[in-house]
């Protein structure tokens, strides 16, 4: 299994904007091979941003690469640019194997 996480600085009063986006985004996740579920997390507040961690749980590694050279990521993304003004900097992208312990 594997985990894809991004961190977004949103900007102090744009939060309900945010999750605005997330809540009517059409991430195409459904109809991908490999994806399991997603999560929108609600972090730290501080004076300078609220921090927030999309976090999407694959089959494998190669499932998600596959997904982000697919045209569901590219549905899923298009208007991301419009955006920029909720933002403090880029999103940070993390990825994690799950170890079977």
């Amino acid at each position: 299994m594997y985990i894809a996480m991004n961190r977004f600085r949103i900007l102090p009063s744009k939060e309900e904007e945010f999750i605005t986006l997330w809540k009517n985004r059409d991430s195409h996740l459904n109809q991908v091979e490999g994806f399991k579920s997603f999560n929108l997390l609600k972090g730290k507040i501080n004076s300078d941003y609220t921090l927030y961690v999309s976090h999407s749980k694959w089959e494998s590694e190669n499932h998600f690469l596959n997904w982000t050279k697919s045209s569901a990521f590219k549905k899923a993304h298009k208007n991301a640019g419009k955006n920029k003004h909720i933002y403090l900097g880029h999103p940070e992208f993390e990825g994690f194997v799950i170890l079977d312990l």
